[in-house]
């Protein structure tokens, strides 16, 4: 009889982008508690707010590491540290990402380079450095936070969707390239989710309501360890011949 799908990944060792807060911390909780020792990507090495802790007490290691993904050689460092204080690295997570509001016919030079270089460049260039050390072990998973706005058009919010388009196809692209190093490479694309970063304009009535009717099929916001699931299940051996595919964590916004 064939094996059961495994979904636990111990032994397994991770690395979250922006694993301080938000989606970066659900995540880095969620990899602990099914197994894996993590690194946490900080922008701030000294200030994780208490995850490390958290993620030892799991019986887990936890590694911060100084990694502003804006700086190729933090990426680097970063990628090198963690597979040299855990012996590999099996697991990227890209979680970074950065939105600004402006109506496309306002948008600047500086602001549109700003989101295509945090959102797509350094993805690319993260997954680029773990894939190194992965093709070495000759296997890796790599799970990258595009979001429902690669797919869908929101308003004032154009370049910020560009970027989610542009990280689905980068994940076909890399899927395509790296399997013969039996490298995994998947996105995941969240609808609106109750984190601190949306917390602002969830605040507005008319605007919360207006997402939560759009939310076609639950009609509620998400929670950050729903898109933690499926980030592990991704990750894990369960999805053996899941890669180059994005899973819509949507609650049927584009169903509709």
């Amino acid at each position: 009889m064939a094996e059961y799908p495994r979904f636990d990944l111990t032994g397994r060792t991770a690395l979250v982008t922006g694993a301080a807060r938000g989606l970066g911390r659900a995540i880095s909780l969620a990899l602990a508690h099914a197994g894996a020792d993590v690194a946490l990507g900080l922008r701030d090495a000294s200030s994780d707010g208490g995850l490390a802790e958290e993620i030892e007490a799991m019986g887990r290691k936890a590694l911060r590491l100084q990694m502003d993904v804006s700086s190729l050689q933090q990426i680097h460092q970063a990628v090198e540290s963690a597979a040299a204080q855990f012996g590999r690295l099996d697991i990227l997570v890209n979680n970074v990402g950065m939105a600004e509001v402006n109506p496309a016919e306002a948008v600047t030079e500086a602001e549109y380079d700003r989101q295509f270089s945090l959102n797509v460049k350094s993805a690319f260039f993260a997954s680029q450095a773990a894939a190194q050390v992965m093709m070495r072990q000759q296997g890796g998973s790599i799970v990258t936070l595009s979001s429902q706005a690669g797919f869908v058009a929101l308003p004032g919010v154009s370049v910020y969707c560009m970027t989610k388009a542009a990280l689905v196809h980068m994940t076909r692209c890399l899927a395509v390239e790296w399997g013969k190093h039996g490298i995994r490479v998947n996105a995941v694309a969240p609808t609106f989710i109750a984190t601190p970063g949306n917390a602002e304009v969830l605040a507005d009535d008319a605007f919360r309501a207006d997402v939560v009717e759009r939310i076609a099929a639950l009609h509620r916001i998400g929670e950050p360890m729903e898109v933690a699931g499926a980030v592990v299940f991704l990750a894990s051996g369960a999805a053996s011949m899941i890669t180059g595919h994005t899973m819509l964590i949507d609650g049927g916004w584009t169903a509709r």
